[in-house]
């Protein structure tokens, strides 16, 4: 008989009972109630009930075989019980008896009183109509029912996805999915072409769903890449100028670059950047970067917000990443003394333009409502007072910070400074448009607004743009400023305008000269033979003046009304279906004039390499012409990036991107925190077997960056070197550890940093002049370190001199004596390798298995005694036996943290003499650069390590370091480039 054949056997007979046994010969007899061998009399069957016979009755010796077999082929036996016990007997039959029941009213997998019919009998239909149930089984059939509804959910009222589409359910099922995470006004066309994450309170295209990140690169490189930067936070500050100068100077330092004061940023005409900290506390306690722009002084009429002090009085704004909002926005109060909340004023009706009536063939004016809903809009669809459009007004569109309840104040004033405080986050859209051809793409798309005629300056009007052109100051500032922007038209590149440069136009509606087809914009320098070469020229070398950079972007109410009287692309679809030429210029009505501002962003800046590489300019625009603007703009060719793009731009650029490369900031070390997580449980849902072993390649944190414990680790070995006489002088003077790390970003000390490092570019060795710099001595360095302290980090650039790709949490070491002689002998070489460490949790990790299931007090992580290995990679490092880790020293701090296979526990051992070479900081960002040709990083490296590497380092290989990745024990040589 078969194994098979024998599952089936048990399977069927589980539900008999355990007294009931099944043998092959004279088991009929003790069975049914006779004397059994085992009550009275030995038990002749060779395997015993429970040492190899299952309960359900097939002895070893003979086994039961399925089906009826002939005489003398190991049938049944024939031979009846000579007499048998009435108790036992008894017994045996109840047992079958309740057996027997118990598989009758069972029903089957199912639990429906189907399952009691026999299966010829079943039909489908039953469960629809229980009538065709036989009467005995209807009462139950009918209880099952009404059960079933129940818990049933009630149908929803629009089945139907033409219910589902209208226009009203679309905007309210919209609206309430903005409830956790914004929507940018350009959600949906993201939606359908990126993947979106969730990121710092909205909803964000990190990337698109097909390839193009060489497309994407060559476009930023030769052409023109468009992000939606809307999601930046905004916030105003208004009062007098010495007011504002004195009470912003807290928050900023001088030796750190421009501030707020800057010259040219005062004017207005340039955008400004700083690093902001909180007050009083540089170099220590850095918020994160923030972007300015100052409104122009007044001139002339038309400027009624300026206030009874006259210029005095400004305006500015601060753009600030999101994540870095909820520790700016205090800041500013508390600096500013603005406690004084102002409450928003109440909801406003704005004027809007009714359509004139159209003539219908409909019902007259005494027809009923439901006559008038049904004939009205064309649909065959009735009406009826259960529709949501009857309950109320009719769904509208979130504008702005649609989250925000309506009573939370936005505005804080201050009685003392004469301050106020406004967030503007999401009150405008701001588009980045990054590339050569930036000024081709705008100069496309948008045209300068034309002017009203006298009828309509005569005539009252709803809208901005006639009384506004009733002066005419503000007209011959416009007429200036679309002169500038007509002479951009004749720019070969976007780096050709001075960076930070600001235009202030108002321009038509860009719907109105939507091409037909998507074509590509380019530079043709002959649109500009009529313009002016010198008026040219001078734009080139000085900028654009201080007048026009003005906008009516800046006054709260044109934006209010450019933003509620905005034509529905409805509107324009009519327009654009009664034109009599197809293809052609539609007519610009009143509501069609949008104010802007156009700002120039600066490209590469740092360094002598690739310079002006992705310049661009910023679009401001008000709220809800979001989509007017993207589809004219992508309609020119550009390309589209998302959130990852944003990090390969600033990579390429050679930049610090916020917050993945702040970590001395509140943001950055939220972000690292949110980044290890996630990290740690990519790597977590990986199989064992799959997984790096981060242990054996000598990488004590591959998800996340130790900085505090790298600085302090390197003011002890400054400390420990003390006696020697090439360090005397730097332990004499150098500083006791802080409580907290920074990042430098003093420019003087920058720069003697960066002219001692010898930067160079990516193939070949430039020698920079030094000029004022003093020579690098121990004096010298010393000095240095005591003014900045020895808890500080340096960003640098890092160049492979050979082949390789560095990846994110890379370590930078510090290469040895035998390293640099190497490289001198063989320029090419491509670097030591890390000898391969042992794993001392490996047999402390306890796998899981079944059986240890069932035993208690058991679990996965589970910690055996200490093992007495050492590794040998590290011994030759003072201090970096792994015995001294507190980690195996104590086994009961392992085994009360459950420990992960690869991944070395808290508390980490030494992070600079883990390795055999000593570790001098990490990379927060690398990859194969496309601009340079090779593989470069971005990273932080100790302030004290690099003097103290640069000192004892050969005057011709000053900047050299050690680069390996995290799953790799390859070294590899780079180049330290400290651009300022």
């Amino acid at each position: 008989m078969s194994t098979a054949k024998h599952r089936m056997r048990d399977k069927k007979m589980k539900n008999q009972p355990i007294n009931v046994t099944y043998s092959s010969q004279g088991s009929s007899h003790w069975r049914n109630g006779g004397d059994t061998p085992t009550g009275r009399g030995r038990d002749p069957s060779p395997h015993p009930r429970g040492q190899g016979s299952s309960h359900s009755g097939h002895a070893q010796g003979g086994s039961w075989v399925r089906g009826h077999q002939r005489e003398g082929q190991g049938g049944y036996s024939q031979a009846l019980p000579k007499h048998i016990t009435a108790s036992a007997f008894a017994k045996a039959r109840a047992a079958e008896v309740n057996a027997m029941l118990t598989a009758v009213t069972k029903t089957t997998g199912s639990s429906h009183v189907f399952g009691a019919l026999p299966k010829h009998m079943r039909r489908r239909a039953m469960s629809h109509n229980t009538k065709r149930l036989p009467c005995r089984l209807r009462d139950m059939a009918n209880n099952m029912l009404e059960k079933s509804q129940k818990v049933k959910k009630e149908p929803s009222k629009s089945k139907s996805r033409k219910a589902r589409r209208r226009h009203g359910n679309v905007l309210l099922e919209f609206n309430r999915r903005q409830r956790k995470n914004l929507w940018l006004e350009t959600h949906i066309w993201h939606a359908k072409r990126f993947h979106m994450v969730k990121r710092w309170g909205y909803c964000l295209g990190d990337g698109p769903t097909y390839k193009c990140y060489r497309a994407c690169y060559r476009a930023m490189s030769s052409h023109c890449l468009l992000q939606d930067m809307s999601y930046y936070s905004c916030v105003e500050l208004q009062g007098p100028e010495d007011q504002l100068l004195a009470t912003l100077s807290k928050l900023t330092s001088k030796e750190a670059g421009p501030t707020f004061a800057a010259a040219m940023c005062v004017s207005g005409r340039k955008q400004g950047s700083v690093v902001v900290y909180r007050a009083g506390q540089y170099p220590l306690q850095p918020l994160g970067p923030v972007t300015f722009l100052w409104r122009p002084r007044a001139q002339g009429r038309g400027q009624e917000d300026q206030g009874s002090q006259g210029s005095t009085h400004r305006q500015l704004w601060i753009w600030a990443h999101p994540t870095m909002k909820t520790d700016l926005l205090p800041e500013l109060q508390a600096v500013c003394q603005c406690s004084e909340a102002v409450l928003p004023p109440g909801p406003v009706e704005h004027p809007v333009p009714q359509p004139a009536p159209t003539p219908t063939l409909g019902p007259g004016p005494g027809a009923c409502p439901e006559a008038v809903r049904a004939s009205g809009s064309g649909s065959k669809r009735k009406w009826s007072s259960r529709e949501p459009e009857a309950a109320g007004p009719p769904a509208k569109k979130l504008l702005g910070y649609s989250t925000m309840s309506s009573t939370t104040p936005v505005t804080w004033r201050s009685s003392t400074t004469g301050i106020a405080i406004s967030d503007l986050t999401m009150e405008m859209v701001r588009f980045r448009l990054i590339g050569p051809l930036s000024h081709s793409v705008l100069t496309e798309a948008l045209a300068p607004a034309t002017h009203c005629d006298a009828a309509g300056k005569s005539r009252p009007s709803p809208f901005w743009w006639p009384d506004h052109c009733g002066d005419d100051c503000n007209m011959s500032l416009h007429q200036q400023q679309a002169g500038v922007f007509n002479m951009l038209k004749g720019v070969y590149s976007t780096a050709e305008v001075p960076a930070g440069s600001v235009l202030g136009l108002t321009v038509d509606d860009p719907r109105l000269t939507l091409p037909n087809k998507r074509s590509k914009a380019v530079s043709d320098v002959r649109k500009a033979q009529g313009v002016n070469e010198e008026r040219r020229r001078e734009l080139m070398l000085k900028g654009i003046p201080e007048p026009l950079s003005q906008s009516s972007l800046w006054d709260r109410s044109v934006r209010d009304n450019v933003t509620h009287n905005k034509m529905t692309d409805q509107e324009v679809n009519r327009l654009r279906n009664d034109v009599l030429v197809p293809g052609s210029r539609l007519p610009t009505p009143l509501q069609g004039r949008v104010p802007v501002l156009l700002v120039q962003q600066s490209g590469k800046s740092q360094g002598t390499e690739m310079g002006s590489w992705g310049t661009g300019w910023d679009l401001l625009l008000p709220k809800a012409w979001g989509m007017a603007f993207w589809v004219p703009l992508v309609y020119r060719g550009v390309r589209i990036g998302g959130l990852r793009m944003s990090l390969k731009h600033a990579q390429n650029k050679g930049e610090p991107h916020f917050p993945h490369d702040y970590p001395d900031c509140p943001a950055g070390a939220r972000f690292q925190e949110e980044q290890e997580a996630e990290l740690l449980a990519k790597f977590r849902r990986r199989p064992p077997a799959k997984r790096t072993n981060y242990i054996k390649h000598g990488c004590l944190a591959p998800f996340r960056c130790p900085w505090q414990q790298l600085a302090e680790e390197w003011e002890l070995i400054v400390k420990e070197e003390g006696g020697e006489e090439a360090v005397a002088p730097m332990e004499q003077e150098v500083t006791p550890p802080q409580s907290n790390f920074t990042v430098l970003r003093n420019r003087k000390s920058l720069r003697q940093l960066s002219a001692w490092c010898r930067p160079t570019s990516s193939k070949c060795q430039r020698a920079r002049n030094l000029g004022s710099t003093p020579q690098l001595n121990r004096n010298v360095a010393a000095s240095l370190l005591s003014a900045h302290g020895g808890s500080s980090l340096v960003w640098t650039r890092l160049s492979l001199v050979t082949k390789g790709q560095p990846e994110r949490h890379a370590l930078v070491c510090v290469p040895t004596a035998e390293d640099l002689q190497l490289v001198r002998k063989e320029p090419g070489c491509t670097g030591p390798q890390e000898p391969l460490h042992t794993d001392h949790f490996k047999s402390r990790v306890k796998r899981p298995r079944k059986k240890d299931h069932n035993k208690p007090g058991t679990t996965s992580s589970s910690v055996k005694p200490e093992n007495k290995q050492t590794d040998p990679a590290s011994t030759s490092i003072p201090g970096s036996d792994p015995s001294s880790s507190p980690s195996l020293t104590n086994p009961s701090s392992s085994s009360t943290s459950a420990l992960t296979l690869g991944l070395w526990p808290e508390p980490l051992p030494s992070v600079t003499s883990h390795c055999s070479r000593v570790t001098l900081g990490w990379v927060t960002q690398g990859d194969f650069s496309l601009s340079a040709g090779c593989g470069e990083a971005l990273g932080l490296l100790s302030l004290t390590g690099l003097l103290h590497t640069l000192l004892r380092q050969p005057d011709s290989q000053r900047g050299l370091v050690l680069l390996r990745n995290p799953g790799s024990l390859q070294y590899r040589f780079a180049k330290i480039n400290i651009e300022v």
